[in-house]
Parts: C-alpha cells; structure tokens; sequence
C-alpha cells in the first residue's frame, strides 16, 4: 500500500488506491511526498507541484474536499505537452463531464475547439464556474518511507483550466487548488492508478451520489470528558445530505451548527469559569485574558474537547494548541465560530483543529485513523525529516 504524504504545519497520509486515465513513466515508488506551507495572510494550506514541458513549480491551495486539480490557464499557461480531452473521449467519460463546447478565438490551453468541460470551484469564494478539460506533465517527489527519492511522473493527468478571476481570495501567488476528493481524477486516485496502488470501491454515497469529501462518525462531543448536550439528530446526515461531521483544509477553523456551538461554547465556558474573560474578537464568541492560562506541552491549559467516534472509547482529542487561537498578545479565543441554523454540514473540522495531528485516509477501506497532538511526542509536522525534498 502506498500513501501521499502532505507534510509541514499539516500532515495528512492519503493511503491511495482506485482506477483513472493517469499512466506513470517512472517505476512505482512507495510513497509520494507533497510538502504544504502555510500562507501566513490567509492561513491556507500552500503546495507547490511540478507541472507542464518544459516543468515549472505551480502553487495550488489544498483543497481536501476538491473534486479535481485545477488551474489558471489564461495567465500564460505554456506547455509542449499539453492536450485538451476531447467530446465524448474515455477522459471525458472518467471525468464525468457532461459538458462539450467550442471556443471562439485562437486555440490555447483553456480555449479549445470539442473540447469538454468541468466546472472548477473556489470555496474561498463560494464560485463555480465553466472551465476546459485538459492533460499534461505532473511531478511530485517520492520516497522510500525513509529517505527522499526521485520525482515520480505522471505524463497524461487530467486537470481543468480555469480562468485567471477563479483565483481572487486565494494565498498570493497560487495559481488554483489541489483537489484531494475521492472522485476519479481527483489527486489522491489519479496517482493511485498511475503508480499501480492497491484498488479500492467507491466511497460513501448520498442519495445515489459517490461523495468525494472525507466524513467520519462523530457520535457525540465531550468537554473536559463531560458529555455535551447536543441535538444527535444533527450528527448524522439526512437523505439530503445534511448534516454529519467532515474534514476541511479550507474552512480556518471549525464550524459548528449553531446549536451544537451553542452547547460546546457553554460547556467550555463552564469548565473554564475561573478563567478570566476578554472581550470577544470575530469571529470568535468565547474568548480569555491571555495572562490567566497557563502553558502546557499541548498548549493553553484548558479543558480538552473530544469528538467521540464509533464507542466512548474511541475520539478524536482537541487539546489547547488546537482549540484556543492567540489573536493578539493578551487575548486568547475559543477557535470554534458559528455555522448559522441551515448549516449544510453541523460539523467542519477546519486546518487549525489538523495542525500538527498526523490524519490518515485509507481509501481502499474508507477509514480514518489519527493521532491526536503531536505535541505529546514533542514534535510538530514542521519537524518531518523529509524537508529537504521539498
């Protein structure tokens, strides 16, 4: 079994497996290493891929749920290996594009003649819009589980252009966003067929749909071991889609139903009542005077938050460098913000509760593990020795 390794202030193995279009032209590696960065202006999570002939480092913000790769194609996008996926191709078919269009000015990447579509997406800014289907060069390092190896390359992977404005909110510098979803072009399966990876069925389904976001079993939550009194009805998703718990490398911190913030913010208020307040700073609704919280090897001394899995004795453990965010020097704040009554999703894990938390997503199985802080093994992601491959 191989996995994808993200590594620097967040780290995510991606076990990965499942069919695509993609074909490697380097032996079969053991292991891919994609370094991410993190913007400090906007805090997304930065990789840098190798892309196009001849190759130039292209930044993308990761995007975990992302269906797909996909990048600006109207800024001087120049490559000798470039082919746009034509209608009614097998690429068009693995993409699911139902789409098929002409364009109407000189042919490029991003504006072909019979070429089908997609339609890129940038959550930054809630925006979706038309973009071309299209394969070219990809390079990431690999690695034999110890040391760095030698760029793997995946000479046909299947991306979509998308116009230079899809770009506004993200990090500067990024060019588009790395889309890690269980779809079949998505990054994660793409590389899985190229390199041969171990085969995996499709993923969980709503009304009919593959999902190609990464949920997981939140049964209740807990605050300091304390049971949370929240609405269970909401942990679980509906036939339409709502509801449930899902991991997010774009959403900053993690938003809950109002609801079940509600209830999380009075249990820790509760827990926390010696403690002295400070006035609220957006969008957080529970914030402390700095000078009153000690320091721990996981951070402020405050209660730990639990997301309780499958049984009471599996959960998912928020200690204080990830629950409590430091807005300035003397206010600390609760990193929890409010979702509103209609959220789609009661629960988004969002990047800060996943820094330094190794989480592993076993595609083949549809299963998630993961460590909790670590912290307690006095290391941090930005301590992953394989630095030097970046």
């Amino acid at each position: 079994m191989a996995s994808l390794l993200l590594h620097a202030t967040l780290l995510i193995s991606l076990f990965l497996s499942s069919p695509s279009n993609a074909q490697s032209s380097t032996p079969r590696p053991r292991a891919l290493i994609l370094p991410v960065s993190k913007d400090a202006p906007t805090s997304q999570y930065v990789v840098r891929i190798g892309q196009r002939t001849p190759q130039i480092q292209v930044e993308a913000v990761v995007d975990l749920g992302g269906r797909f790769l996909w990048v600006d194609c109207d800024a001087g996008y120049s490559s000798t290996t470039f082919r746009p996926a034509r209608c009614r191709s097998a690429q068009c078919s693995l993409a699911a594009s139902t789409s098929c269009g002409d364009c109407f000015s000189s042919p490029r990447p991003g504006c072909n003649n019979n070429t089908c579509g997609l339609f890129p997406y940038n959550p930054l800014i809630r925006t979706s819009t038309s973009g071309d289907l299209g394969d070219d060069v990809l390079a990431l390092r690999s690695t034999d589980g110890s040391n760095p190896g030698p760029l793997a390359t995946v000479p046909h992977f299947l991306f979509s252009c998308a116009p230079t404005f899809l770009l506004q909110g993200l990090a500067s510098g990024a060019k588009g966003m790395a889309g890690l979803g269980r779809t079949r072009i998505g990054l994660p399966k793409q590389l899985s067929a190229a390199f041969s990876f171990r085969q995996n069925t499709a993923g969980t389904s709503v009304q009919g749909e593959p999902s190609y976001e990464y949920f997981i079993g939140v049964k209740s939550i807990r605050v300091n071991e304390k049971p949370v009194a929240v609405n269970a009805t909401l942990l679980k998703i509906d036939e339409g889609g709502v509801g449930g718990t899902k991991i997010s490398t774009v959403d900053m911190y993690t938003v809950l139903e109002s609801s079940i913030y509600k209830a999380v913010t009075d249990a820790f208020s509760r827990e926390t009542a010696n403690i002295s307040r400070a006035t609220p700073v957006a969008p957080f609704g529970l914030c402390y005077d700095a000078k009153s919280i000690g320091s721990t090897r996981v951070g402020p001394a405050v209660p730990a938050i639990d997301l309780v899995l499958q049984s009471e004795s599996v959960y998912w453990r928020i200690f204080g460098a990830n629950s409590m965010v430091q807005v300035n020097d003397d206010v600390l704040c609760l990193g929890f913000v409010d979702g509103g009554v209609n959220a789609r999703t009661s629960i988004v894990i969002g990047g800060h509760q996943l820094e330094d938390n190794l989480v592993q997503f076993d595609l083949a199985t549809s299963r998630v593990g993961f460590s909790s802080s670590l912290l307690f093994r006095q290391t941090t992601c930005a301590n992953f020795n394989f630095t030097s491959s970046a």
